[in-house]
């Protein structure tokens, strides 16, 4: 079953941030490379999930 994209469900707000030109290339040029073509914002919560998945790793 392939995930929904979009609005993230339920307990949520809006974080707004600024970025290079060259770092949203690299994001586009990055999600292009998934197979379900995910959103700007998709993929930085999937990249922000897998970091934080990582630091809790480390600190456990």
């Amino acid at each position: 079953m392939q995930k929904k994209m979009g609005r993230p469900v339920a307990d949520t707000e809006p974080v707004t941030i600024r970025m290079s030109r060259e770092m949203i290339r690299e994001i586009d040029d990055y999600r292009r490379t998934l197979e379900d073509l995910p959103t700007r914002p998709e993929v930085i919560r999937r990249v922000m999930a897998d970091f934080l998945k990582g630091v809790r790793r480390d600190e456990g």
